[in-house]
């Protein structure tokens, strides 16, 4: 018997495949199709156990799906535009271009080498005019449609690498890159108007429940955050000016006694024109533009304002109320302007504490008074109205109705719904993107690029700043242009588009990637999508995922798709963790995928990823288990290998109705309850470690069925048939996991065709059957031993049976047993002392 040479095994089964493209797919209306897709990859350099996990678990699910007869459509490409290029090619002098192609030669080898069952004649990468071309002919489709316009907004600004900069880019106020400080700009750009689809994208939510994460779907439903409540208008004393606020809490009215408005409020400013407090406002404003948003309005950061000087009359007391500025209001949000009842809300509560504000209770809990002067928590739940004149005893729901009518009637306000989601900025002030088709004509005003010049491509021969600064504005070549409509001199657009525009429809292109006249087949989309299956990290939970069910509306309202969302079903999957932390090249515990495979085999590195840990869950590494996944695999070679002289020239199944020795019932009893357990961990349940545990399980009672095997001499051929079934079986399970050993035991066995063109196997109920049953015995609560018993044994014969075992002396030795527990055709717990 020859050795298990992994690597010569995996390289010839890689190369069976690429030679064959045995994964390549296309549309069949006989068959039932599934799609499964893992998120696209950043071709960052090289692949990370990370990487290792997500395409493992995809993979195996295809292969899988594969086998159960589905025409599955399993492609890959690249997320291939945005900033870590950008950064890479100034860091080695190179260019953004070139960096990511090699990058993406460098993975694919990588992915190649994992035996990963890709249709590779499906790859993109986002980075090639092929597909950025679609980018813009998605922007002017949505142009056309009212749901793109420029404006004026507040961004996150380094002046020394002259680019806008995310939220998260920010740390401790200044630029991830440079460290200078970062200033908000009013600054033009361009926005998809998302927000018009708020409610159907909430609506989705509805729809999604049960086949993606709660987690995942509580987090979209808060980002959008869809609010009912009220507008309310508060005079501003002295002036004709009003302030509106929005608020969800209008029972709390009487109970307002300061306001607050954004620094960057349109109003901030004037308020404290002539008040004495202009200059500690104006030094206020410009503090918070050095602050990043998320640390302005996270719960653990410093609440910090200055009172403007103005005061505004509240609507139902008449009285006048101090307006404040402060750095935790923004204007992203509702007005951008609130009314403060520190007694009910806990932010409010803890800012008038710190600058000694009136706290004023309107709100009382059923079970007691609260105290105004000393209460240090708010009470911010429903209760009874008090303080609130002929609103006093209306509770909760019939308070906030009441005082929304009342509004109404005096002309105060109205009831109204808020959002938190804001419409999507998509411009960025970087090179490595997708240009905005879009041209600047000083006769014609805004023109949008004509279809059939599409693409405006991205000049490669352009060189970035020291700091990154995108180079387009100063190409001329580039920038100057005709005017699509005059004919005369006109200027391109030089902002690129944000790269989640990118991985917005990528799944669409998938299933029609060399299509030029169009962004994806209306007859292909509508075969193969929604995705059945989408896997990737919750990192994703709310941009990625909401922003590609938004595009997928647009289409729909296109006319362009008929699914109601792009993805049926959703797993996210946990990090790799080692010595407690997640790996990274900062911490020192990245684990090099390359490593593993070379040492041990890809089918190792797959196996442990799957076996580990369940997907969802965040694994441990173990240098252990990688060793004793590996010994498993080896186990398997040797069991298959040894038996195989013995299965020669049978096929077919073995006869049913032939009475077998019970250790051949047993075998074949233990290859059905097998097949029924890995089949619906996986299908049912997607706990791919069951399922390997499972199999496990088999190759250990394979060894101990092999013992009694060698000493038989008057074996049939339909008692081959049993063990023949019991060890294919055992093959064809393994596939998903380790198709490389699977695909050479499976030719070892005598067959032409590959295992993923080989059908999945069944179960049959009635070889599950026993007339036995599995006893766990517990010794004081813990598991000590199992054993196999007749199905509804007598009691006291059982009692016995388990005092009698070995493994149970062990742990009863010297003790007395007080109590034995039967738990009848289950358990047998003994309790000793």
């Amino acid at each position: 018997m020859q050795s298990y040479d992994f690597k010569s095994i995996e390289a010839k089964w890689q190369d069976y495949w690429e030679r064959n493209k045995s994964f390549k797919v296309e549309k069949d209306s006989s068959r039932e199709k599934y799609y499964l897709l893992e998120m696209f990859p950043y071709p960052s350099g090289k692949i990370h156990m990370g990487h290792v996990r997500n395409y493992s678990i995809g993979d195996a699910l295809a292969r899988f799906k594969m086998m159960q007869g589905f025409n599955v459509l399993h492609p890959i490409g690249w997320d291939a535009f945005g900033m870590p290029a950008e950064n890479a090619a100034i860091k080695n002098q190179s260019h953004p271009a070139k960096w990511t192609y090699e990058n993406i030669d460098t993975m694919r080898e990588q992915f190649k080498k994992l035996g990963l069952s890709y249709d590779w004649d499906r790859e993109i990468a986002t980075c090639h005019p092929g597909y950025y071309r679609w980018n813009q002919w998605c922007f002017l489709k949505f142009y056309e449609r009212g749901l793109v316009y420029r404006k004026n907004s507040t961004v996150n600004w380094c002046e020394p690498c002259q680019t806008v900069l995310a939220n998260e880019q920010v740390v401790d106020g200044g630029c991830w890159r440079c460290d200078e400080p970062v200033q908000q700009k009013q600054q033009q750009g361009w926005f998809f108007k998302i927000t018009d689809y708020a409610d159907r994208l909430l609506e989705g939510c509805d729809f999604l429940k049960g086949s993606w994460p709660d987690q995942v779907l509580a987090m979209q439903t808060n980002w959008i955050g869809k609010s009912f409540g009220a507008e309310v208008d508060f005079k501003v004393k002295d002036s004709e000016e009003t302030i509106r606020v929005f608020t969800t809490r209008p029972d709390t009215l009487f109970g307002s006694t300061f306001m607050v408005l954004a620094p960057e409020h349109p109003m901030t400013h004037g308020l404290s024109r002539g008040t004495g407090r202009e200059s500690a406002v104006d030094a206020f404003i410009q503090k918070v533009k050095g602050e990043d948003k998320i640390s302005r309005t996270s719960e653990g950061g410093e609440k910090e304002g200055v009172f403007t000087g103005a005061y505004a009359i509240n609507p139902m007391t008449g009285q006048p109320i101090p307006v404040w500025t402060a750095n935790f209001v923004l204007m992203d949000y509702g007005t951008g302007a609130i009314m403060s009842v520190p007694a009910h809300d806990q932010r409010d509560l803890d800012f008038a504490r710190k600058y000694q504000l009136p706290v004023k209770v309107v709100i009382q809990p059923k079970d007691g008074d609260l105290d105004e002067t000393s209460m240090t928590e708010a009470f911010t739940t429903d209760g009874t109205m008090t303080g609130s004149g002929q609103f006093d005893g209306l509770f909760g729901a019939d308070g906030r109705r009441k005082i929304s009518e009342y509004l109404e009637a005096q002309g105060l306000g109205k009831r109204t719904v808020n959002y938190r989601l804001r419409d999507w900025g998509v411009s960025r002030q970087r090179y490595w993107g997708t240009p905005v088709p879009i041209i600047f004509c000083d006769a014609c005003g805004t023109v949008p690029v004509p279809l059939d010049q599409l693409p405006v491509e991205l000049p490669l021969d352009a060189q970035l700043g020291e700091r990154g600064q995108s180079p387009l504005k100063t190409l001329n070549e580039f920038i100057e242009t005709p005017c699509p409509k005059c004919g005369e001199a006109a200027q391109r657009e030089t902002d690129t588009l944000d790269t989640f525009i990118c991985s917005s429809w990528y799944f669409d292109r998938y299933t029609s990637p060399r299509d030029e006249a169009a962004a994806f087949n209306k007859s292909s989309i509508d075969y193969w999508m929604p995705v059945d299956q989408y896997i990737g990290g919750i990192e994703h939970a709310i941009l990625h995922l909401l922003y590609s069910r938004f595009f997928h509306l647009v289409f729909r309202d296109l006319g362009l798709i008929e699914s109601k969302e792009p993805f049926q079903c959703l797993l996210t999957q946990g990090m790799v963790i080692k010595d407690g932390a997640k790996m990274s090249k900062s911490k020192g515990n990245v684990v090099d995928p390359d490593e593993i495979i070379s040492r041990y085999g890809a089918d190792t590195a797959r196996l442990f990823i799957l076996f580990a840990a369940p997907p969802v869950k965040d694994l441990e590494w173990s240098d252990q288990g990688v060793e004793g996944c590996f010994r498993f695999l080896k186990r398997v070679w040797v069991i298959v290998n040894e038996l195989l002289d013995e299965i020669n020239g049978m096929s077919g199944a073995s006869a049913s109705d032939i009475e077998l020795k019970e250790p051949l019932n047993n075998l074949r009893r233990q290859t059905h309850v097998t097949i029924k357990r890995v089949t619906e961990d996986i299908q049912n349940r997607m706990q791919f470690n069951t399922a390997i545990a499972a199999c496990m399980e088999f190759v250990n009672h394979l060894y101990t069925f092999r013992e009694w095997w060698n000493a038989q001499k008057d074996l049939s051929e339909n008692d081959r048939r049993v063990l023949r079934e019991a060890l294919e079986s055992l093959v064809l399970l393994l596939s998903a996991f380790g198709p490389h050993i699977a695909e050479e035991l499976w030719s070892a066995l005598g067959h032409s065709q590959t295992t993923d063109k080989t059908s999945w196997p069944r179960f049959n109920e009635e070889w599950i059957r026993s007339d036995e049953v599995l006893i766990v015995i517990q010794v004081n609560g813990k598991v000590r031993h199992k054993i196999t018993v007749s199905e509804n044994a007598d009691e006291d014969v059982l009692k016995a049976k388990v005092q009698d075992e070995p493994k149970v002396k062990e742990w009863i030795e010297g003790k007395q047993i007080k109590k034995i527990i039967v738990v009848p055709n289950k358990l047998v717990n003994l309790v000793a002392v």
